[in-house]
């Protein structure tokens, strides 16, 4: 079989409509990959973070986002803010977001 440069030319117009659909297909492929590697994961740990959020009460040994241990000692919804006891006449108050976790003894 002899395949000559010119012949292979030739037959190569007929693909031009369908080269469009095999990049799209290749951008969704993509964008898919993308959505979950990052973007599910994401959403799920922000979804976590906030029922820890939402279930915090007062008494709850918790660590902030900037390591601080302490005890919740009150909670103000209203303005979205906890007083962490520190010490024994130490409370220092934080964003309720600055909450990174719940600590067990």
């Amino acid at each position: 079989m002899d395949f000559s440069l010119p012949i292979l030319m030739a037959g190569g117009g007929q693909g031009g409509q369908g080269s469009g659909f095999v990049t799209l297909g290749f951008f969704a492929i993509i964008f898919l990959i993308m959505y979950l590697m990052l973007i599910r994961p994401q959403r799920k740990k922000q979804k976590e973070h906030e029922q820890l959020l939402a279930s915090l009460k007062r008494g709850d040994k918790v660590v902030t986002s900037g390591g601080m241990f302490g005890t919740i000692f009150a909670i103000d919804d209203d303005r979205n803010r906890v007083v962490i006891k520190i010490g024994e006449n130490v409370k220092m108050e934080f964003l309720k977001s600055s909450i990174a976790a719940r600590v067990d003894n």
